[in-house]
């Protein structure tokens, strides 16, 4: 055996590079998984110096549980022959717990997501549950205080009760936390004390990296403003009953810059929270904000851009997504356009906006406008319910296009009454676009074969045109396809030629 396999480091180099081929493509499957296992398993018991960095591969991350569950004699033939094998199985002796245990000191990546297996564990001891490398926990359960470590740099929790606390006291190099209140709140307790305590949870986190979790108070906003370590903060609860734990407008100080958060996300019931947290934020490091809203009202949409607009993120954001989930377009046009709030950030490369209770009011000047101060743009999607007046033309789509020469996706209203450019000059092509999505007033289209050639000729990638009726758009579809085929046939009758 040559002397560099006898060095741990390499050993673990190469089997880590030999795990990662066994699992391209990139697709994970029980077939592949079982596949790298069994190699790594192989490995193991080949000679002793491959036998200690090939187990710790072998038990580093462990996906389901029953990986560990495995290694208890009484649980192993059930496991690998009933699908259900869990029910009626009673819980694990202190020496059954030893057996579960015989890899923990190697798991460094853990997931429980299924509460099937819980009873197992109801009748030993937390202080025998050990795992002293574990980095990442992933975890569904109400015995949180198991498989704790103090070395934890990763913890997924997804239910709320009084434990947290002490589990974060213990882990102070926590790094990512997820939290996800439970659909139901127990009897005896309220979402106002739960959000509490989350909040409380987040103030003991020093080095958060990420967090993702209900709405907290300010006082963790404030903590969290002066983190450097953290990047990212996904906030808000899918229970349109929640609330913020404390009003919106008493004691909001100014907080201290995010100064190296680049991902901000809300998921609300309705602005006002996301609002008053970016009026008295800066985000100067800010690369990506999405917001999605059951009802956004026009003055809240101005309200919330003209924050975003003022956090010190002109020249970082590139991504930008920010939906209504209930709406009903039922006002007149408003007098201006809310998409002029995004003018000032120059190196926006995706942009999605849609489904409010209001009209984007949008038209050439406006689209011309936006479009040469976004020359980085790959994804511009803007859906507008107010189709009844749509003043973007074909003329007023390609001269902003020609702006946008990386632009792949592209979504926007368009006046489909009216062919205001010719199909038949030459044209001036757009070569990246490839997804190209028409939003029309609901008027059937009466010259589906002039607007196929238009696409033909100016955009030579799109194979078909979405839109907000279908079936409007599936004659163009097909006089597009024809004109695709009849070019390919001339092309191929020219190179034989």
């Amino acid at each position: 055996m040559h002397q560099a396999l006898l060095i741990p480091e390499v050993l673990l180099e190469i089997f880590a590079h030999v795990t990662e081929m066994i699992l391209e493509p990139s697709e994970w499957s029980p077939r592949v998984t079982s596949l790298s296992r069994k190699s790594l398993a192989a490995l193991a018991s080949t000679c002793k110096a491959f036998h200690e960095p090939a187990m710790d591969l072998l038990w580093g991350e462990i996906d389901m549980l029953e990986s560990l569950l495995g290694c208890v004699t009484r649980l192993h033939p059930l496991i690998y022959r009933l699908r259900n094998w869990a029910e009626g199985v009673g819980p694990l002796s202190a020496d059954e717990a030893r057996q579960f245990l015989r890899h923990s000191a190697r798991v460094r990546s853990l997931s429980i997501i299924s509460n099937c297996h819980l009873h197992l564990f109801s009748v030993i001891p937390t202080e025998l549950y050990d795992f002293p490398r574990l980095r990442s926990l992933t975890i569904s359960t109400k015995f949180l205080n198991l498989f704790l470590s103090h070395t934890l740099h990763h913890r997924h929790l997804v239910t709320v009760n009084e434990d947290l606390q002490s589990i974060v006291t213990r882990c102070a190099a926590l790094k990512h936390l997820y939290v996800l209140t439970p659909d139901t709140i127990n009897a005896v307790d309220s979402t106002a004390a739960a959000l509490s305590r989350i909040s409380d949870i987040v103030r003991l986190c020093k080095q958060l990296v990420t967090l993702s979790c209900p709405l907290f108070d300010w006082a963790a906003w404030r903590h969290l403003s002066n983190l450097p370590t953290l990047t990212r903060v996904d906030a808000g609860d899918t229970r349109s009953d929640a609330a913020p734990p404390c009003p919106l407008e008493r004691g909001i100080a100014n907080f201290s810059p995010f100064s190296n958060v680049t991902a901000l996300s809300f998921l609300l019931h309705s602005a006002a929270y996301a609002i008053t947290i970016m009026q008295h934020s800066q985000f100067p490091s800010l690369k990506e904000f999405k917001m999605d809203v059951d009802v956004l009202s026009l003055p809240g949409a101005e309200q919330l851009f003209r924050a975003l607009s003022r956090c010190k993120a002109s020249e970082t954001l590139e991504k930008i997504i920010v939906y209504s989930s209930y709406h009903e377009y039922d006002g007149p046009p408003n007098n201006s356009s809310v998409i002029t709030h995004f003018l000032c950030f120059t190196q926006l490369q995706t942009l999605r906006l849609g489904c409010f209770d209001f009209s984007l009011n949008l038209d050439n000047d406006i689209l011309l406008e936006a479009m040469s101060t976004w020359p980085h743009m790959r994804d511009l999607e803007l859906e507008d319910l107010n189709l009844c007046n749509s003043p973007i033309t074909f003329r007023g789509l390609f001269t902003a296009l020609r702006l946008c020469p990386h632009l792949h996706t592209l979504e926007v209203p368009i006046d489909t009454t009216t062919v205001d450019i010719d199909p038949d000059v030459e044209p001036i092509q757009h070569t990246s676009l490839r997804r190209l999505e028409l939003k029309t007033s609901g008027v059937p289209l009466t010259n589906a074969e002039a607007f196929a050639r238009i696409i033909f000729s100016y955009l030579p990638h799109v194979d078909q045109v979405g839109g907000s009726i279908q079936r409007y758009w599936d004659e163009v579809n097909m006089h597009l396809k024809s004109l695709k085929g009849t070019a390919l046939h001339v092309t191929g009758a020219t190179s034989n030629t």
